[in-house]
């Protein structure tokens, strides 16, 4: 049975569209301000194994354990896709995923 303690943090995936890219924008821009997670670029494209548009935050065990019920209650429709990082990225992605909403499938063959 693996440990908690091989996490080194998590990213949360926040995904959007023209439709609501100001929205996602305005939910990632907050909780970084309220938990200290460093937001990423509002990719407005697929980017990595993602399918569609994302913001990225990446957060330490201790601010994810307040960001992620304050997303599944603050997301408003939003898919956020979120996983450990363990230094596995495969498993992280494939096996050890959060979803918030509609899980999507994703490009894993980027993880060899």
């Amino acid at each position: 049975m693996k440990h908690t303690d091989s996490i080194t943090g998590y990213h949360a995936h926040i995904y959007f569209d023209e439709n609501t890219a100001v929205q996602a924008r305005a939910l990632c821009q907050r909780a970084a301000e309220l938990f200290g997670a460093e937001m990423g670029r509002m990719h407005e494209k697929p980017v990595g194994p993602h399918p569609k548009w994302s913001c990225q935050l990446a957060a330490s065990p201790e601010q994810f354990s307040k960001l992620l019920p304050w997303l599944a209650l603050n997301r408003d429709g939003l898919i956020v896709f979120a996983h450990p990082e363990t230094g596995d990225a495969l498993a992280d992605h494939r096996d050890h995923a959060i979803w918030l909403g509609t899980g999507l499938a994703l490009d894993l063959s980027i993880f060899g």
